[in-house]
């Protein structure tokens, strides 16, 4: 990825449509554009103002290639903070190529993946968790995904890191004062208030680890296995679910042999449904893995839905199978086939004191009490109350290492340490905060993050 370099890339989806538009940026942004845009109002283009749009055509010579929008964006006000040209042109495969053929003749270059945005972090226009943040509003299928890659974006995280690194900054100042002046036994940085300082930063540190299981479930989907005995109705639950005939119902005991996945947005938030093998003794080899496999997707799972059949079962039999579950999973208890139980049945359930949902899924009866239920238990409220959620595994992994350097200045100001040992904790602190945001940065580190981007973006 070359700086200085004017780029192009097709900023919308590849393929035959109505519009697309080819997004130029860089220096020679401009003066590329004049030479192949003439503007049907007659005025020069490169003189025009910034962020207007003009109607005109793409030219090769005497050669018309379409008649296009030409959007201006000069320098620093656009996304990337270079000079940027957009043309909304007509969607065919062949203009498309022909225009981008056109540029790349006349000095442009073909973007890389992320580059776009590569340019706007470099240019200071976001931070770099922003600009990871732009990949998650892409890539974001759900109104949680969406919502978290939104608060992310506006820089509430990245402005939160960047406070309690300038404070540890400052106090880090004043212990490698102090070390100028050790022969006179000097003590700049207060010792009390830094301690409290560290408290505060250790605290927040923990909370945005935390906040890592909830965030990456909610942007990659909450995964939810569906359990229960042979013929309890799990894969007719996931069918309802799904509203479609995605797993073989049949009246077979152990008809689902191995796991069956898929996704569905309730409410906004993406839960990745997993229907699971039946729990039960069998001598069948290829059924005992499936079971093997239901017991390992259930206690890898965020919630688990346990199904039984209320006009087969007891009360009894119903708890001795929660018992064996042992997982940290979140639990929901559903009675099936309350078409096919008697009032006796059902009242011998509801009686209990267990806290069970009541369906019938072949007839899709009081799936919407289930699925309110399975948004309560995915928290979904949180993100509206903590702004600081964290959805990326770099964060995770460089917040894990940052509080580590953290500890050991905590225990260094414990144990009354030099201020030239605290000095090699901090300054290893500051480097990996300073990671997150991107105030610290090398090319490898950019290469990985902006190699996930899309072309054009």
């Amino acid at each position: 990825m070359i700086h200085q370099d004017t780029i192009v890339a097709l900023a919308t989806p590849s393929g035959a449509g109505a519009i697309a538009i080819i997004r130029l940026s860089g220096s020679e942004a401009i003066n590329i554009a004049s030479e192949v845009f003439k503007a049907k109002s007659g005025k020069v283009f490169s003189i025009q103002n910034s962020h207007t749009v003009h109607l005109g055509n793409i030219v090769d010579g005497d050669r018309i290639i379409d008649e296009v929008l030409a959007t201006l964006f000069k320098n620093p006000h656009s996304y990337t903070g270079e000079d940027v040209v957009e043309f909304s042109c007509h969607g065919s495969s062949y203009i498309q190529q022909e225009i981008l053929q056109l540029l790349l003749r006349k000095g442009a270059r073909m973007a890389t993946a992320g580059e776009f945005t590569l340019q706007a972090f470099l240019n200071g226009k976001m931070d770099l968790s922003q600009a990871e943040a732009v990949a998650d509003l892409i890539a974001s299928d759900s109104k949680a995904s969406h919502q978290l890659a939104i608060q992310q974006m506006r820089g509430g995280f990245s402005s939160e890191i960047k406070m309690l690194r300038q404070e540890l900054l400052d106090f880090a100042s004043l212990i490698e004062l102090e070390l100028d002046f050790a022969e006179e036994d000097v003590e700049f940085a207060n010792r009390e208030e830094f301690q409290k300082l560290i408290r505060i930063i250790s605290k927040l540190l923990k909370k945005l680890i935390d906040s890592f299981a909830t965030g990456n479930v909610l942007k990659n989907g909450i995964p939810v296995a569906i359990v229960g005995r042979p013929n309890s109705g799990k894969s007719t639950l996931l069918n309802a679910l799904l509203n479609e005939e995605r797993a073989i119902v049949s009246e077979i005991a152990g008809t689902t042999r191995d796991t069956i996945e898929d996704e569905i947005s309730l409410g906004g938030v993406r839960f990745r449904f997993i229907d699971t093998a039946g729990l039960r003794e069998t001598t069948d080899e290829i059924e005992k893995i499936g079971v093997a496999r239901a017991l390992e997707k259930l206690e890898n799972s965020s919630i688990y839905i346990y199904l039984f059949d209320c006009s087969e079962m007891t009360l009894h039999k119903v708890k001795e199978d929660i018992q064996e579950f042992s997982t940290n999973s979140k639990q929901l208890i559903v009675a099936n086939k309350i078409d096919k139980a008697s009032e006796e049945q059902i009242a011998s359930f509801k009686n209990s004191d267990l806290d069970i949902h009541f369906i019938s899924a072949k007839e899709k009866e009081s799936l919407e009490g289930l699925s309110a239920s399975l948004l309560q238990l995915a928290e979904i409220d949180s993100l509206d109350n903590n702004p600081l959620i964290v959805t990326n595994s770099r964060h995770y992994d460089t917040l894990q290492k940052a509080l580590e350097e953290i500890v050991k200045v905590q225990k260094g100001i414990d144990i009354n340490l030099s201020g030239d040992l605290l000095a090699i904790d901090l300054r290893q602190a500051l480097y990996y905060l300073g990671e997150i945001t991107g105030e610290v940065s090398n090319d490898e580190l950019l290469g990985n993050i902006f190699a996930n981007f899309c072309i054009g973006k």
